[in-house]
């Protein structure tokens, strides 16, 4: 062989060499990254203008991970009253603050929150964080507790008009028993009236999205980095970091009394709703976290009831809800009518002397002009006319009790 023949053999041999050795070097980077990846699979997370150029260019799809969006939500999970981030490496406790409207205070008054709030700031000891939080007045809870009781009103005024239709059939009471159970039945409904003009005026009011009212919270964080002793349990730790935020906390509460700012720490279910409010800022209006809750959108399925079973609840509430609407209407028509009938009763007994009274009360406005001695004959006429009718009646009345008396007899 010549030597150009060498040569180019020699020359191709160390290119093959160079082409196996970058293949060697690129397989054990892809293995490198795969094993980092197994150890840290929350730092894959690929940045939001990056899927966007990708979508963009379609050179792939992307895929969203569960990892992915707990990076995204900055929480771990909600423990013990306590917000957990970075996987048990650090733990927040919250307090909820009432605010005070220092504008309607006096000179005075707003010194002493001025030097309150400056002690506050002077007894820290630790980084806090105040963060302000608007949301939308939501009176529901409230209108619904209002209809609860508002039932217990409504059965209550029926038991009552019921007791009271009772009494009066029953006529072994006197008109001053009939008049204190009256009252008491007026008073019900009334109450009843006004109940519902409430929640009426409360559910218009509900209905206007513009009431907005600011929530104002104290972060306070705890990072576990003092704890040196790699056996302690994970369990351990969250006391540890619970038993530390508490007594920061009770510390904060307290030094805000002074310049009468009240504070509470915040449960698990006030932490899930404060961070539901802040991720869910356009549905949180719409649908609240309760009825999230009661949805069971948290859970990986469901066991409904059956939908016939539901139908009937339904109808059943109905029924009884209907049955007591008609009960009322029906009492109170009956009560109306009872009080007209017994009115219209004692005037058509009393009609006679009614009439009796009526026309002396005219003689004597007009004794003047027809003379004293005429108006008393008048006056003695209507009397003995009165008495003679009267016995007249006495009369009939005996007779038809003699008839009944021999019709028993035969």
């Amino acid at each position: 062989m010549s030597n150009d023949q060498i040569t180019t053999l020699l020359t191709t041999v160390l290119f093959i060499m160079i082409g196996i050795l970058l293949l060697l070097s690129v397989i054990y980077i892809v293995l490198k990254m795969q094993e980092n990846r197994k150890k840290h699979p929350r730092e894959e997370n690929i940045s939001l203008d990056q899927k966007k150029e990708t979508m963009k260019s379609g050179k792939g799809q992307v895929e969203y991970s569960k990892q992915s969006i707990y990076s995204f939500m900055k929480f771990d999970e909600i423990k013990d009253d306590m917000i957990v981030r970075k996987n048990g490496t650090k733990f927040l406790m919250v307090v909820e603050c009432q605010g005070i409207n220092y504008d309607l205070m006096s000179g005075v008054e707003k010194n002493s929150v001025e030097q309150g709030f400056l002690q506050f700031l002077n007894t820290l000891k630790h980084p806090i964080q105040i963060y302000t939080q608007t949301r939308t007045v939501n009176l529901g809870s409230s209108i619904a507790t209002y209809k609860d009781r508002l039932k217990v009103i409504e059965n209550r005024l029926v038991s009552k008009q019921m007791e009271y239709n009772t009494k009066v059939n029953s006529k072994q009471y006197t008109e001053e028993q009939l008049m204190k159970e009256k009252i008491e039945v007026v008073k019900e409904k009334n109450l009843y009236e006004y109940g519902k003009d409430i929640i009426n005026s409360t559910e218009r009011m509900n209905l206007n999205k513009n009431i907005l009212r600011r929530h104002y919270y104290i972060i306070v964080a705890y990072t576990p980095e003092e704890i040196n002793n790699p056996d302690i349990q994970k369990s351990e730790i969250r006391d540890i970091a619970f038993n530390e935020l508490y007594t920061k906390c009770q510390s904060i509460i307290a030094s805000l009394a002074v310049c009468e700012v009240h504070g509470k720490i915040l449960n698990s279910n006030e932490l899930a709703e404060l961070l539901y409010m802040a991720y869910n800022r356009d549905e949180a209006d719409i649908y609240q976290l309760d009825k999230a809750l009661d949805a069971r959108f948290d859970e990986l399925y469901v066991t409904a009831q059956d939908v016939l079973d539901k139908r009937i609840k339904a109808l059943d509430q109905k029924i009884e809800e209907e049955a007591i609407r008609k009960a009322n209407e029906k009492l109170e028509e009956a009560a109306e009518e009872t009080e007209k009938e017994r009115e219209v009763r004692k005037k058509e007994q009393d009609l006679q002397s009614l009439i009796n009274k009526m026309a002396k009360m005219l003689i004597d406005e007009n004794e003047q002009l027809v003379g004293t001695e005429i108006a008393k004959k008048a006056k003695s006429k209507i009397d003995e006319e009165d008495k003679g009718k009267g016995g007249e009646e006495n009369e009939k009345e005996q007779k038809a009790t003699r008839g009944r008396r021999k019709k028993k007899v035969s």
